[in-house]
């Protein structure tokens, strides 16, 4: 395996769904390409049998969904007007399934999975909510990563049956963040709800670097006080917590992101 130690397909701000922010990012659909245009060069060069093997004991990760839900709120889209939310869910975990599936096909058979925090306390979506009504999460964000992370696990639940050696782990992102949000003292935080890095109550507004149209912003002096980096992403002190939080659990378990990475 000379240099074949991993590949990211990975596009900031993407989603499932191809129509999220549309022209910005690369969509789950185009990464799926990008993946399959990989494998076909692994192939011209490994050969087919050594190709196979990378695939069945290389390890996916999939953290996706996120964009597909905050977008409507940022954009004033009426797409939540036009879909049930429980339609929506599945249109987002439909296109996830389908991406997974085609990996299965192409011999991929170990996985890992984020599901979804509280959307709707992200410093950006706390805004949105007025403070009249006392700036707390923003409910309908929130409902949304509820209504998918059920799904994802019914999803996962049911490939695992159906898919002959289909392996994952799936990381409680939501519990471990609402964790330090709520009680952020106990992980080493000073603050669990408002940003380091932006502008506005929360620092919600999205202006950290000065790069958006929105150019003025705050930084805090000491970013791992904090759990929440920007108005939509944690600060690394929080991440590294999370990552050593996923690798802990012993490979002998069996939700255990280890045991992937030594079992064939």
């Amino acid at each position: 395996m000379n240099n074949y130690h991993g590949v990211n397909f990975a596009s900031a701000g993407a989603g499932a769904l191809p129509q999220t922010f549309q022209g910005l990012v690369i969509d789950l659909k185009t990464q799926l390409k990008y993946y399959k245009r990989e494998i076909a060069e692994l192939r011209r060069k490994k050969g087919s049998a050594q190709t196979a093997r990378i695939s069945s004991t290389a390890v996916y990760m999939f953290s996706i969904g996120t964009n597909d839900y905050i977008s409507p709120f940022l954009l004033n889209s009426s797409v939540l007007a036009t879909y049930p939310h429980s339609r929506y869910v599945d249109m987002v975990t439909g296109n996830l399934s389908t991406v997974v599936r085609a990996i299965y096909r192409r011999g991929g058979r170990k996985f890992m999975f984020l599901n979804l925090g509280e959307l709707g306390c992200a410093p950006g979506l706390r805004i949105l909510k007025p403070e009249r009504q006392g700036g707390g999460c923003l409910e309908e964000a929130s409902d949304l990563a509820k209504l998918h992370n059920k799904a994802l696990n019914k999803l996962l639940s049911k490939m695992e049956q159906k898919l002959h050696g289909f392996k994952y782990f799936l990381y409680d992102f939501r519990t471990s963040l609402a964790q330090r949000i709520t009680h952020p003292y106990k992980y080493g935080f000073r603050e669990g709800k408002k940003a380091c890095c932006g502008i506005g109550r929360f620092n919600g507004i999205f202006s950290c670097g000065g790069k958006r149209p929105v150019k003025e912003f705050n930084l805090c002096e000491n970013p791992s006080e904090f759990v929440y980096w920007d108005s939509y992403h944690l600060t690394e002190k929080a991440y590294k917590q999370m990552a050593d939080q996923m690798w802990i659990i012993p490979p002998t378990e069996p939700n255990s992101l280890r045991r992937l990475f030594t079992c064939y």
